[in-house]
């Protein structure tokens, strides 16, 4: 937790490069978004499943390639994973993992807590994280210093846990609905009494990263709804895993807690559905 050896590893040049490119995509995304797409959307249905919900829109797919484009011209031989578009193989190392619209059924019905997800990872690691919510009017980002910060009106907060051992007096947010079956949610019924704080996309684990809540459990995620989480969340001094104990990078189901024996309560708690 805390230091991110990885990112130790990678010349503080190249380390504040690609910091500040991150930390310039918020307001480009807005100018775009705010600009020309707002308000213009068409919602399909990606699902090829029976009675299946997985809601795209074009306004996702344009973010994508915008964002592709501004990453092409300044690094061209990293690689790209995005969401809605194929895969590009990286020549130096780095690559992009790009979620231009998490939270798409937030985005369809107007909750404001979407938000556009950047990760970039080098051998495989994620290394810095942006986690942008145009509506909010403010991001969340790593900076190239090891910290996590809030940043809104042009100001950077530096973001800590608030370490609690107590299950009871803590905050928890999750999100079962249509993931887990009833007869799985009775074999966890203790933890889902305790489950008392909305969560809401993306925006649940920021919060926890600002001390507003201590663990936050989210069901199947993809590795670009995960990947920008887990160095703002280290750095942050929040413990981040898979419902199995294994690496998040994976992504899958995952728990983030704001201390370690908290997170060994949890882990232990998730046992009969991980």
């Amino acid at each position: 937790v805390g230091s991110n050896l990885l990112m130790d590893k990678i010349n503080k040049k190249d380390q504040l490069k690609y910091y500040k490119f991150l930390n310039s995509l918020p307001k480009k995304i807005n100018t775009l978004y705010f600009g020309k797409l707002k308000g213009k959307f068409k919602l399909n249905n990606k699902s090829n499943k029976r009675n299946g919900f997985d809601p795209v829109t074009n306004i996702d797919r344009a973010l994508e390639f915008f964002l592709r484009k501004e990453i092409t011209k300044k690094f061209p031989k990293d690689g790209i994973i995005g969401e809605e578009l194929k895969a590009k193989k990286t020549r130096s190392g780095f690559s992009w993992i790009l979620d231009p619209i998490d939270g798409t059924r937030s985005f369809v019905i107007g909750t404001p807590t979407w938000s556009n997800l950047v990760s970039i990872n080098y051998n495989n690691e994620p290394i810095l994280g942006l986690v942008n919510f145009p509506m909010l009017k403010k991001y969340y980002i790593t900076g190239s210093d090891n910290k996590s910060y809030l940043v809104e009106n042009n100001k950077f907060k530096k973001l800590k846990v608030i370490k609690t051992k107590s299950l009871n007096n803590s905050k928890i947010a999750g999100n079962f609905f249509g993931w887990l079956t009833l007869d799985e949610q009775k074999k966890i019924s203790r933890l889902t009494r305790l489950m008392r704080y909305p969560c809401s996309d993306a925006l649940s684990y920021c919060q926890l990263c600002e001390g507003k809540l201590n663990v936050v459990l989210q069901c199947y995620n993809k590795i670009w709804d995960i990947h920008p989480m887990i160095p703002l969340v280290k750095n942050a001094g929040g413990y981040i895993n898979t419902w199995k104990g294994n690496d998040p990078k994976i992504g899958g189901s995952v728990v983030v807690s704001s201390s370690s024996s908290l997170h060994r309560k949890i882990l232990k708690m998730l046992k009969p559905v991980a």
